[in-house]
């Protein structure tokens, strides 16, 4: 399958379900940490499709490397949060397993992708 724009990719669909599944689980989160490790998560787990999106609309190959490493990098930060979360009894330990199973498929496509794009 050629791949015309980055919703063709399927670790940015991956990454856009993970995104909506930790938007779920925080919005059970107490309200006081709207401004604090809610926000945080939102952000680092946003970050992850749009870099995607952003490294497959550039020109050249190294520009989509690097933005498939930042990418990364944030889906590691999501990991470290959701992880607190945890251990603040804001999530479960099945939803934290759920959403790690999930970051864990995102990382190995990232790698895949990295690796075929990669001179």
């Amino acid at each position: 399958m050629r791949i015309r724009s980055y919703r063709d990719l399927e670790v940015w669909q991956l990454s856009m379900d993970l995104a909506l599944a930790v938007y779920d689980c925080t919005d059970l989160f107490p309200r006081y940490e709207q401004y604090g490790l809610t926000a945080q998560i939102r952000r680092a787990v946003v970050s992850i499709p749009s870099n995607i999106a952003e490294g497959q609309g550039r020109a050249q190959p190294g520009e989509f490397l690097n933005s498939l490493s930042v990418a990364r990098g944030s889906l590691q930060e999501l990991e470290t949060q959701l992880m607190i979360a945890q251990r603040r009894r804001y999530l479960t330990a099945a939803q934290l397993e759920s959403l790690l199973e999930t970051t864990d498929h995102v990382s190995r496509m990232l790698t895949s992708l990295r690796n075929s794009i990669s001179p």
